[in-house]
């Protein structure tokens, strides 16, 4: 056998699977940890030295439920149970 083309024709296996975290192929069968987010750590795998694959993965790429009206309740000082006044016509 040669180490060219035959023995590639014998890869029939899939190393990696769906990572239940990113979603992405990136769930490695036999050590059970993802390539790409680093699950089942706690923390997310990101480094320094990748920012293009920070700004894939950063803050504002999804859907920010919490975030995105943190503005807005800052902005009338996160007041809660309170009605507004009717306006007199």
């Amino acid at each position: 056998m040669t180490k060219g083309t035959q023995s590639f024709g014998k890869r029939h296996t899939k190393t990696h699977s769906l990572c239940r975290r990113c979603g992405s192929r990136s769930f490695h069968n036999q050590k059970k940890t993802c390539a790409q987010c680093a699950y089942p750590a706690a923390k997310t795998r990101s480094y320094e030295w990748s920012v293009k694959s920070q700004r894939r993965k950063t803050t504002g790429t999804g859907r920010m439920r919490h975030l995105k009206d943190l503005p807005r309740r800052f902005k009338n000082g996160f007041r809660e149970g309170t009605v507004a006044k009717k306006a007199s016509a």
